[in-house]
């Protein structure tokens, strides 16, 4: 059996915390924080995935009004112990290059495109983590025999969860947290085409 690599050890016998992120230049790329353990992106990620996050991060993009940006991949330091990663997210913070994560205050929308092995953190543990840190809207989009099926969450503030706002499928139109229409079966291929 190999020996753990030193920077797998955590630095103090509290485990990881938040800023530890930024100084793991070794670790994998996807590397999230949850709970105070790392958590790595170890298989490989499906074509329907990839496809899916740069078509959701273009459209958005188009979409998005003056005020917001759209990321893609980046972390949001819920807490001391937490940094998760979605795969997009909508701010109202300014673009900054240097930027590394994003404060849960200046998140409007967190969207999480469900893959096997994220399924439970994105539909159990992600969505209360989210919620617990205010963040005011939550996608969670699965995969139905090929087709985005987009799951829409809303803050209650008074009890810091996350009601149901509606199941899309074909099409989503949102008024929050600005203006969005969706055709969402056009943001995947259908299964055995290739794209123009």
């Amino acid at each position: 059996m190999t020996a753990l690599p030193d920077w797998m050890r955590p630095p103090r016998a509290e485990g990881w915390f938040a800023e530890d992120l930024d100084r793991l230049p070794e670790a994998p790329r996807h590397t999230e924080l949850i709970d105070g353990a790392l958590v790595f992106m170890m298989a490989p990620q499906r074509s329907w995935h990839g496809r899916l996050v740069t078509a959701l991060t273009t459209t958005l993009m188009e979409a998005a009004p003056a005020g917001f940006e759209v990321e893609r991949e980046m972390t949001i330091r819920l807490d001391e112990r937490n940094r998760p990663e979605p795969d997009l997210l909508v701010t109202t913070a300014p673009y900054d290059p240097q930027r590394t994560w994003y404060a849960p205050d200046d998140v409007r929308l967190v969207i999480e495109v469900v893959s096997p092995e994220s399924a439970h953190r994105d539909r159990t543990v992600k969505l209360r983590k989210y919620a617990e840190a205010g963040i005011p809207h939550y996608w969670c989009v699965e995969d139905e025999h090929g087709a985005p099926v987009v799951h829409v969450y809303e803050l209650d503030e008074p009890t810091s969860l996350y009601a149901p706002a509606g199941i899309f499928r074909g099409t989503l139109k949102r008024p929050v947290p600005f203006e969005i229409g969706l055709d969402l079966d056009t943001l995947t291929p259908p299964t055995g085409t290739t794209g123009a």
